[in-house]
């Protein structure tokens, strides 16, 4: 979230990708970093002890999300 957050302020369109688990924490970060409009992209935990294949799943979780996102669509 610090990193989003600092691109964000520099103007640059940021997607940060947490897993649910983390979406509380990463919520309260972007709280604390004054950018709780910077919304997290949220894909299904766990990441780290998946195959590529599943690891490729969760990246097309993702990406539409993302470019809701980076659009500045509501939906998110």
């Amino acid at each position: 979230m610090r990193d989003g957050a600092a691109l964000e302020r520099a103007g640059v369109p940021t997607a940060v990708v947490v897993t649910g688990e983390f979406l509380h924490e990463a919520r309260m970060q972007g709280a604390a970093l004054g950018m709780e409009a910077l919304e997290p992209v949220v894909i299904t935990h766990p990441l780290s002890t998946l195959t590529d294949e599943q690891i490729a799943a969760r990246a097309r979780e993702a990406a539409a999300q993302a470019v809701n996102i980076w659009r500045g669509d509501e939906a998110g």
